[in-house]
């Protein structure tokens, strides 16, 4: 449109102008082909009980909307780990996963850029059952911790033993799934669990689960992240999943009592599950920052020092290149 009213103006140039002003006007035609995006056949993404936000998404279709020449696909998530694995398989283009985990990732050779912040939510702790004697950190030393590996609740339990003076060798790490891991504890079959909400919220209302442990300062912020490749190919499309987001995020916060409930209902737990999770997460701040770096930057050492990374990598370096504020700048309104 615009270039076609740029055409229709050339008749009130002096004929001196008139071809200068249509090779201009030609070039930034071929400049705008160039640069315009073939959208992608299928959008796939992930969705999780752990990233709320991703389920109202999913539910009200907003994104098949935005995004009438693809085909939206969704995929379930465990776990950070899981959805890090569908973005390395390609059976994702968009996975929510713990800020850490993809640091830990991309650290490993995964190349994926981390560009829209879904929450900021306090969503693990160490628990023990209702009965149990422990009482600290200290106390965990011998015993038996279930955890997700390559989650935040894992790098959660390596960072709170390291504050007591501990590391994953004086313990026993169990690899076992989140629900998996809440049942072992509430079994008796582990001493300990890193929790993941809303399974850990569920056990301290269902069974009378303690919180053992909890820093809000040792857990990460959740992430949307992509593949490199589709962050170069698609960043059209990048940008429309992220307002779409936005949408999602903006009518969790207009209708908390409804979001709750379709929690609930999604996750086929109690309401007042649900509402436990919710009070222990943020979703004011989307846009990733230099704090967000800072924060990464900070709980780096561990993925060093439990040789949870390849030798020689600088993981400061590895959080710059995953780290892509960019597109939230260009989505995300004030």
């Amino acid at each position: 449109m615009r270039l076609t009213l740029l055409a229709s103006s050339l008749t009130r140039l002096p004929r001196s102008l008139k071809v200068l002003a249509a090779a201009c006007i030609a070039g930034l035609a071929l400049n705008s082909t160039a640069y315009a995006e073939t959208a992608p056949k299928e959008v796939r993404l992930d969705y999780a009980y752990y990233s709320p936000v991703s389920l109202v998404l999913k539910h009200f279709g907003w994104l098949e909307k935005a995004l009438p020449d693809s085909k939206v696909s969704w995929v379930f998530s465990q776990g950070s780990n899981r959805s890090l694995e569908y973005l390395n398989s390609g059976g994702a283009d968009f996975g929510s996963s713990a800020s850490l985990s993809a640091v830990l990732a991309r650290a490993n050779g995964s190349p994926i850029k981390s560009v829209y912040v879904y929450s900021r939510a306090e969503w693990t702790a160490l628990v023990v059952s209702k009965d149990s004697p422990l009482k600290s950190i200290n106390d965990l030393k011998g015993k038996k911790i279930a955890a997700t590996k390559g989650t935040d609740p894992y790098l959660f339990t390596l960072r709170a033993l390291a504050s007591a003076g501990l590391n994953k060798n004086d313990v026993e790490l169990l690899h076992l799934q989140h629900p998996d891991g809440r049942t072992a504890l509430e079994k008796g079959d582990v001493d300990a669990w890193a929790g993941l909400d809303p399974h850990m919220a569920a056990s301290e209302l269902q069974a009378g689960s303690r919180l053992l442990y909890r820093n809000k300062d040792f857990n990460s912020y959740g992430v949307i992240s992509v593949t490199e490749t589709f962050a170069k190919e698609h960043p059209q499309t990048i940008n429309t999943v992220i307002k779409a987001y936005e949408q999602a995020r903006r009518w969790t916060l207009e209708h908390p009592e409804e979001f709750a409930k379709l929690l609930a209902d999604e996750s086929k737990l109690p309401l007042d599950v649900a509402k436990l999770q919710l009070t222990r997460t943020d979703l004011s701040a989307p846009q990733l920052s230099d704090k967000d770096i800072a924060a990464s930057q900070a709980a780096a050492p561990i993925l060093v020092s439990e040789e949870l990374v390849k030798r020689g990598v600088d993981v400061k370096q590895v959080i710059d290149q995953l780290i892509e504020p960019s597109f939230g700048k260009a989505s995300i309104q004030p």
